[in-house]
């Protein structure tokens, strides 16, 4: 079954732009293989999970005062992590932390958006951009990517100036494409930002940049993170998140990296004490064990590969299905699907949870332990099968 939200009462007084809302999210259904929301599908080790046990319990006992607010800990675990990963050795003040890269996203719309603001994405990205907009009172416009989900960095700078929006999103890799963004295609448009105008800003107010790097550990081996070019650029700002290679989506933990001017900008929105003492605890913890962590991302970079290749050999039709290019641990997929809800219900009806997502006639599957994997390819070649006869 899927999730229902029961309606609101007329009575109260929700804000006039939010009457007929329903609440973000994917659906959370107890089947048997689950493809749907991006997760690294092996659990943490039994090492990392006794170093979490430990550091949770040995902070235990002060929980009764308010844990650090500025989580340097945590932060000087960042950027330990960011130089091995990245190879780019940022200041603690460079770094910010919160609860999953979406409290990320939402602190900076609170900074830099607002009423008469108005932030700038590429479609089609993620869904929620639009709804931190919504929230924060930002208008929300979209330049429109290539066919094959690239960016078309000349339609994105002509909006930068007719627009003159405060704050630029991109993604690498894409959500819900997989996406990457190339190093030039960024500076190009980083470039453009250090001299573009803010609509309703005082003069010499330039627009930021943020990339959502939430995928980027799935890139592919010698590709830069877009955290290398924070020091040349100050109107740069990367999202990350701890959730989906690092394979802790449960203990939501994201951050930020940029220059030190953005992070305080940043802070003057954060709520008190906004990261517990067990998150930074448990934190600190996977972070001490970033390679077991990350043991799987190869494999799934593997798994990618080869469930890219087995979809483009299967049809619809009598057309082959076509997936796009991905750098992240999902596909989006089939292209000419004319009845992808359908093919999403009977998937479902065999166990199999993938996301109705992206533009009209593609599907989105994530990926998962080989078992898993198995499963999804045995039950879409019976449901195409089953859909195309229909």
């Amino acid at each position: 079954m899927t999730e229902e939200t029961n309606a609101i009462p007329a009575s109260l007084p929700l804000r006039n732009d939010l009457i007929g809302e329903t609440p973000y999210g994917a659906p959370q259904l107890d089947v048997p293989v689950c493809l749907n929301v991006n997760e690294n599908p092996y659990e943490p080790n039994p090492d990392v999970c006794a170093t979490i046990a430990r550091r949770v319990g040995e902070i235990a006992h002060t929980l009764n005062r308010y844990p650090d607010r500025e989580h340097i800990a945590l932060r000087k675990a960042f950027s330990d992590y960011l130089a091995k990963e990245s190879g780019a050795r940022l200041a603690v003040d460079q770094l910010w932390g919160a609860n999953g890269s979406n409290e990320i996203m939402l602190q900076l719309f609170q900074a830099f958006g607002g009423p008469g603001r108005t932030a700038l994405g590429c479609d089609p990205t993620y869904s929620m951009y639009p709804e931190y907009a919504r929230d924060t009172f930002t208008g929300w416009k979209l330049a429109h990517r290539n066919a094959d989900f690239t960016l078309d960095v000349d339609a994105a700078i002509k909006a930068i100036h007719e627009i003159k929006p405060s704050m630029v999103i991109l993604t690498s890799p894409n959500n819900p494409t997989g996406t990457p963004l190339p190093p030039a295609d960024l500076e190009r448009i980083l470039d453009v930002c250090e001299t573009a105008d803010v609509a309703g800003a005082a003069a010499g107010v330039h627009p930021i940049v943020v990339v959502d790097e939430a995928y980027v550990e799935f890139r592919n081996p010698g590709t830069p993170s877009a955290v290398t070019l924070i020091d040349k650029h100050p109107n740069l700002a990367v999202s990350r998140t701890m959730s989906k290679a690092f394979a802790f989506a449960g203990a939501r933990v994201g951050y930020l990296a940029a220059s030190k001017d953005i992070i305080d900008c940043v802070r003057i929105v954060r709520m008190p004490y906004h990261l517990s003492a067990v998150t930074q605890a448990a934190a600190l913890a996977a972070l001490e064990h970033t390679d077991e962590q990350l043991s799987q991302v190869a494999h799934l970079r593997e798994i990618r590969e080869q469930t890219a290749a087995w979809l483009k050999r299967q049809t619809y039709k009598g057309q082959p299905l076509e997936v796009a290019a991905s750098e992240s641990n999902f596909l989006l997929f089939g292209g000419h699907f004319d009845k992808r809800d359908r093919i999403f219900e009977a998937l479902l009806d065999r166990g199999i949870l993938i996301r109705v997502v992206g533009p009209d006639g593609w599907l989105r599957v994530c990926m998962g332990t080989d078992d898993e994997m198995a499963r999804f390819r045995e039950a879409l070649s019976e449901v195409l099968r089953i859909v195309e006869a229909e």
